[in-house]
């Protein structure tokens, strides 16, 4: 059951978190659309697509449900085709961010260890494709959830708030359509980045002993090489993601295996301990909206510079716009006669 989260924790995580996301986000997106963060336009599409899908999350899940159910509760929102509506939504913003992660993880993988068929797939056309297909299959996935909810309340004819239908524990067709949702966001997800990342890492590891090797018997052991560098820092950055997505969604994943090997469990207030992990899940789930951009771009110098130059342009505007004082003003230089 969709039930409202209400509280003095919840009022103040859902409005610090939608207040910082939302403008994160469209930064985000505002300065890699821009393409001058020195990365390919291949790269740059996968991560503005990321952050937009991002962005959708926090607000249909956070800006348009969660804060709502906080401060207005049973306003238009919560009628329950809309509230149905707002559900299917949320999952499909959802599953959409989790899985353009696992292509942009893969993207980098083939970018990585299969150099032939980095030229062929590792390109902005590719990803396009990509992104779209992603995006198209996340929305028509969860087009059943808006079949799938009645009313909690019926008040003078008009169905209040949503919870699953109670006949659908008896339909083999809903168990099948519910596990699979499950393991497309996020178990199947995690399997799959964890397996490319440790790829990945691997063949990194592997070139660079090899390229250690070479680099003693040639020039020395004590000098500096800026490849190691910059390979050993594509493997913090991809430990990074790997830790930072499962960290975040274990609580969902935690709360999913609880509630479907244990019997009778029915929420029984804010203060039921199964509540509690449900919500929690939900406010980990839906921070990793605003950790993804750090991790994939605020880490870039050329994205900080960029950042910087976002930040200081109205004030620089605002400076040029300015009005002279009557001193800055200069004087008219008086022309001069011929004699």
């Amino acid at each position: 059951m969709h039930t409202p989260p209400r509280g003095l924790v919840y009022a103040i995580y859902y409005t610090a978190l939608a207040v910082i996301a939302v403008p994160v986000n469209i930064v985000a997106i505002v300065i890699l659309s821009r393409g001058k963060c020195g990365l390919s336009r291949c790269i740059s599409r996968y991560l503005v697509s990321m952050a937009a899908t991002d962005l959708l999350v926090i607000l249909t899940a956070v800006i348009l449900n969660r804060i709502p159910a906080i401060y207005f509760p049973g306003n238009f929102l919560f009628i329950t085709p809309v509230c149905s509506f707002s559900i299917a939504l949320i999952y499909a913003a959802r599953d959409s961010s989790v899985w353009l992660t696992v292509t942009f993880t893969f993207d980098r993988y083939v970018a990585i260890c299969w150099q032939k068929l980095k030229a062929k797939y590792c390109t902005h056309r590719t990803a396009g494709v990509v992104v779209s297909t992603v995006c198209t299959l996340g929305c028509v996935i969860n087009i059943p959830w808006y079949f799938l909810h009645e009313s909690i309340y019926v008040i003078d004819n008009v169905p209040w708030y949503c919870k699953r239908a109670g006949i659908l524990s008896s339909f083999l067709l809903w168990k099948i359509f519910d596990w699979t949702d499950r393991a497309l966001a996020p178990c199947l997800p995690f399997l799959l980045i964890l397996t490319l990342n440790a790829l990945t890492v691997r063949h990194i590891l592997a070139a660079s002993r090899a390229r250690r090797r070479l680099c003693s018997c040639a020039i020395g052991d004590r000098q500096r090489d800026p490849e190691m560098e910059s390979r050993r820092k594509s493997i913090v950055l991809l430990f990074a993601i790997s830790s930072c997505f499962i960290l975040l969604w274990m609580p969902y994943v935690v709360h999913f295996l609880l509630v479907r090997f244990q019997i009778g469990h029915a929420i029984n207030g804010y203060s039921d301990p199964r509540f509690i992990l449900m919500e929690s899940a939900n406010m980990f789930q839906m921070l990793s909206c605003c950790t993804n951009t750090f991790i994939y771009a605020v880490t870039q110098n050329k994205f900080r510079e960029e950042l910087k130059l976002l930040v200081k342009f109205p004030l620089n505007a605002s400076h040029s716009t300015a009005p002279l004082r009557k001193e800055q003003i200069p004087a008219k230089k008086s022309a001069s006669r011929s004699v």
